[in-house]
């Protein structure tokens, strides 16, 4: 016990709650940003594509570069490439502020795309009769399209959530905050192995709940 003890004598519990707390308030805030700005444009992206309801190629095809190029950047890059327009929207590059600006600029993409599957996965068939009965755009997205893709819809949350969790823990790279910023600092660069084993047990504990209750959301508005 005593030996156990030395190993972890390295902890400041204060500072791993902090940095706990700063992870949740990171990954919540942009999660939000994200399905807010993500779910627009992947309907968007679903809508305008080859042999849909709203089909502009043109469209389409622009913002599917645009997607592209957001998704095939590398996060790190996208960080330090983002401090101009992150200090120009926050006031500070540093911090749980200065890291949910890309954060959303590197998810909003990936959760786009993930929702434009989870729309062409929706039976063709229940869109052509929400069609037959007369109903809008409007309409077909609001009572066929969102609610068949639900289940699909709450996966890309999931998926993307766990994926921003390890967003925040690499922007602590460049002074983020939170357990990624705790891991750099003390685990790696002050040869803190302790520092390091706790935060990422901390990271891969708030995966498994991510993972834990999307599986949940998804089984419960699954069609039995």
């Amino acid at each position: 016990m005593e030996t156990l003890l030395s190993f972890f004598s390295n902890i400041d519990w204060y500072e791993i709650w902090l940095a706990s707390v700063d992870t949740l308030i990171m990954l919540g805030g942009s999660l939000l940003f994200t399905v807010l700005l993500g779910l627009p444009l992947g309907i968007l992206l679903f809508l305008c594509s080859p042999r849909q309801l709203l089909e502009q190629k043109a469209l389409y095809s622009a913002l599917s570069f645009v997607v592209n190029i957001l998704r095939s950047l590398p996060f790190i890059i996208l960080l330090v490439v983002m401090i101009p327009f992150t200090v120009l929207i926050t006031g500070t590059s540093l911090g749980v502020a200065g890291a949910i600006p890309p954060l959303v600029v590197g998810a909003t993409p990936f959760f786009a795309r993930l929702v434009e599957t989870a729309f062409r996965e929706v039976d063709r068939g229940i869109i052509e009769a929400t069609q037959a009965m007369g109903a809008n755009t409007r309409q077909i997205i609001t009572s066929a399209l969102l609610p068949e893709a639900r289940p699909g819809i709450f996966a890309a949350i999931t998926v993307t959530a766990i994926t921003l969790v390890g967003y925040t823990a690499m922007a602590g790279v460049v002074g983020a905050g939170g357990l990624g910023d705790l891991a750099i600092r003390f685990g790696y660069q002050r040869f803190q192995p302790d520092v390091m084993i706790v935060t990422v047990v901390l990271l891969l504990i708030l995966v498994q709940i991510l993972q834990t209750v999307g599986d949940r959301l998804v089984v419960h508005f699954s069609r039995k």
